[in-house]
């Protein structure tokens, strides 16, 4: 059996194609899955779980189907939707998991996260993901009614596409010290995350020992799955 992992879907009403390739991964491949991992960004915004959008909708239904069929489907918060919460879990069927997390992957110790946090050069989204994770601000956010959240998460959005045309392209990317902070901090040779948007497979040496960092694609205009099974792991590009 082989474990999946995707992340940075960004799913939404203005990517129906990618909605579409969700709906039918999660219908054909993933049904043959031991387990699927969604590491974050499943949504391009999500402004809490009494948000009825109807492509949304569309999304839940499709891993309710999944978890309904005994496929066991986690979740981590991007930073496109951190605000997924219970709500979330009881319509799909997932579950949310804590991020970073290890886990026991056919014997091997494997680090999981998001990908925000390693992104340590880019000290101004520091700043603002510091706030926007804390309880007190999001309770407060989601204390406000609905169409002030959505006009609120458009602004973000907004302002997050201008600063990400201000800064160099390599203070997006994880920083390589602090990777290799993590992997000694939790004694693990294996790291799996999205976020950067820059699928590849990278070779690490860490304090004389080989390692390896996984990084999986964007869904904007193909889909990327990272496959991993007893004979290793196999990152995929999924046409659309």
């Amino acid at each position: 059996m082989s474990t999946l992992f995707v992340s940075d879907l960004h799913l939404d009403a203005a990517l129906p194609a990618a909605i579409a390739q969700f709906e039918a991964f999660l219908a054909g491949p993933a049904r043959s899955a031991e387990a699927l991992y969604i590491l974050g960004d499943l949504f391009e915004s999500w402004v809490g779980d009494d948000d009825d959008d109807p492509e949304r909708a569309r999304v839940c239904t499709a891993l309710r189907a999944l978890s309904t069929a005994g496929i066991a489907c986690y979740l981590c918060h991007g930073n496109r939707d951190f605000l997924l919460g219970r709500g979330f879990e009881q319509r799909t069927g997932c579950t949310i998991i804590a991020d970073p997390l290890l886990i026991d992957l056919h014997g091997e110790r494997v680090l999981l996260t998001h990908g925000d946090a390693l992104c340590t050069d880019d000290a101004s989204y520091q700043r603002l993901r510091s706030t926007v994770r804390s309880p007190a601000w999001q309770r407060r956010f989601l204390r406000l009614p609905l169409a002030t959240r959505r006009r609120l998460a458009d602004a973000a959005r907004a302002g997050s596409r201008a600063h990400t045309g201000m800064i160099a392209p390599q203070i997006m990317d994880a920083s390589e010290a602090a990777v290799l902070a993590v992997l000694r901090a939790c004694g693990v040779r294996a790291l799996i995350h999205g976020h950067t948007h820059r699928p590849a497979i990278h070779e690490l040496l860490i304090d004389g020992a080989s390692a390896r960092r996984y990084v999986l694609g964007a869904w904007y205009e193909q889909g990327s799955v990272l496959r991993r099974d007893r004979s290793g792991y196999e990152l995929l590009s999924l046409p659309r």
